[in-house]
């Protein structure tokens, strides 16, 4: 294996081992957390370095660098999800490539994605991402709907040609009530997920935790994790 082959197989497996035993510490069976990488910031050659490792979901959050990495990994058996604020002009490009949009945020992003995936003629899976900062009417600091508007928005990607929503996500809030305490807002949106889930049993999706906190999200009960600088490192001159 190359250098860095050698390195991300590394990272992986703490990585794994970190998830296995939080599911151990929760109660749960490995298979019910699914890893997501976010190769954000790297190049297409981990991409493909990392599928060869096993991987079968990525993450981008811009999509001048998601677009044409996805094109250069089209021959990869991968899930390409898109996880950063979305601009309703980037929406007919993310639709294009992504398996799941999990930044869904609000009634003109639903428009223009599910534009989008119909000109494309696939089928987008959305999770909507909840600001647990954000007051009534609101989006958060990081994007997301105020935990009021959940049920409103949920309706409307429902209905709409191209979508199928899928769940719920949300990133860990650095102010607000929950600032500091991630299983307590993990644990807060597993809760909306239940109530989600009464109207729309399919959308039991629920990605939350990062490198830093993953084990609080698997704890909570989620889905998904999202996995970046644990797997990838820290870019030289990213801080």
């Amino acid at each position: 294996m190359t250098d860095r082959k050698e390195q991300l197989a590394a990272n992986l497996a703490q990585v794994e081992e970190r998830i296995a035993a939080a599911c151990a510490t929760a109660g749960r069976e490995r298979e019910e957390v699914t890893l997501i990488v976010v190769t954000k910031t790297y190049p297409a050659g981990d991409v493909r370095l990392l599928a060869e490792l096993g991987v079968r979901h990525v993450a981008e959050n811009k999509d001048q660098d998601a677009a044409p990495k996805a094109a250069a990994c089209a021959d990869l058996s991968l899930n390409w999800h898109f996880v950063g604020q979305l601009q309703t002009n980037k929406a007919r490009s993310v639709a294009s490539y992504a398996d799941v949009v999990q930044s869904v945020d609000r009634a003109k992003l639903v428009t223009a994605l599910s534009a989008g995936a119909v000109r494309a003629g696939r089928e987008l899976d959305c999770l909507l991402q909840v600001a647990l900062d954000a007051e009534s009417g609101e989006r958060g600091e990081r994007g997301g709907v105020a935990p009021d508007g959940i049920e409103e928005l949920a309706a409307k990607v429902a209905g709409a040609p191209g979508l199928r929503l899928k769940g719920l996500m949300t990133v860990a809030p650095l102010a607000g009530p929950y600032a500091g305490r991630q299983r307590a807002a993990f644990e807060r949106l597993m809760e909306f997920s239940s109530s989600l889930r009464v109207a729309h049993p399919a959308a039991n999706m629920v990605s939350a935790g990062m490198s830093a906190d993953l084990e609080h999200a698997v704890a909570a009960g989620a889905t998904h994790v999202r996995v970046g600088t644990a797997v990838l490192g820290v870019r030289p001159g990213l801080g």
